[in-house]
């Protein structure tokens, strides 16, 4: 039997499911969940391997309109998704009506490769409602074949999966066969303290941070970490530290516990704050944090 490999690009609004998705499809949580917009901010790849078979997932940024250089990089990934695409995933959720960007959208129902559009969140509906929405996207996208699905709920999932593995080009496999993701170690601890800071802290403040995981030493039977969290503001620093730590020690615990379920061993965090202003706007910062193409 021939091998078979490609690259299958998830697209959407922000908070659709997109990484729930993604994190079903390879059985393991690679990328970040919260109820809050934005939570994705890099092109993230997960690899589902079999025995012909080789699926690399990508997950990117909800589709938004750029307020600011960030959002901008963030969106460049979004872009890069249709460049290398062999399968596209557009996902919706019920009572969406439209994509935030409609040149992208264009991209979508002009596309010249397999479209399949996800409908999810499908348990929070009626059997009207799906009816409904099932016939206007496939009006909308008519070049798109639609599932119904809960990404959360695991409906329809394995069935999607098995379409996408149909769908795949013959070719040799793109990554080594143990290879689960393309990005280092670092990159999930970074994320992992990053999702804390998104799930306890309110208003700009998630959104005005970035990690960097300075150290990262793994010994027989723990990894000693080091990890700084950059804001742009005093004020900022502050709110994240909270009343004699309090608020930075929380972060920790729970990204602590966290990543000892990812690597599979005893960790030790320790989280710094410091301020590096406007860096969200700073295209030397930016690039730093991995924000460029290039």
């Amino acid at each position: 039997m021939a091998h078979k490999a490609g690259f299958v690009n998830i697209i959407g609004n922000p908070n659709v499911g997109k990484s729930t998705l993604m994190n079903a499809f390879v059985g393991e949580r690679l990328s970040i969940i919260t109820s809050k917009a934005q939570t994705t901010r890099h092109r993230i790849l997960g690899i589902v391997n079999g025995e012909d078979f080789q699926v690399i997932l990508s997950d990117t940024p909800g589709i938004i309109k750029p307020a600011y250089e960030l959002q901008e990089s963030m969106m460049d990934f979004v872009k890069s998704a249709f460049e290398d695409a062999d399968i596209l995933v557009y996902m919706v959720e019920i009572g969406e009506r439209e994509l935030k960007d409609e040149s992208f959208f264009n991209k979508i129902v002009n596309a010249n490769i397999p479209v399949l559009l996800l409908l999810n969140k499908i348990d929070k509906s009626n059997q009207e409602q799906l009816e409904e929405q099932v016939g206007l996207w496939k009006e909308k996208v008519p070049n798109a074949e639609i599932y119904p699905i809960s990404a959360l709920e695991g409906f329809n999932v394995s069935e999607v999966f098995s379409r996408i593995v149909e769908l795949l080009p013959e070719s040799p496999a793109f990554y080594p066969k143990d290879s689960l993701t393309d990005k280092p170690e670092r990159f999930f601890v970074n994320e992992i303290v990053r999702e804390k800071i998104l799930l306890h802290y309110k208003k700009e403040i998630p959104y005005s941070v970035e990690i960097e995981t300075e150290e990262f030493f793994e010994e027989e039977k723990i990894i000693r970490m080091r990890s700084v969290i950059m804001v742009e503001r005093d004020t900022q620093k502050g709110i994240i530290i909270g009343h004699k730590g309090n608020a930075l020690k929380r972060v920790g615990v729970e990204a602590r516990a966290d990543l000892e379920k990812f690597f599979g061993k005893q960790v030790h965090l320790e989280l710094y704050v410091k301020v590096n202003k406007n860096w969200r706007s700073n295209d030397r910062q930016l690039r730093r944090f991995g924000y460029s193409k290039d």
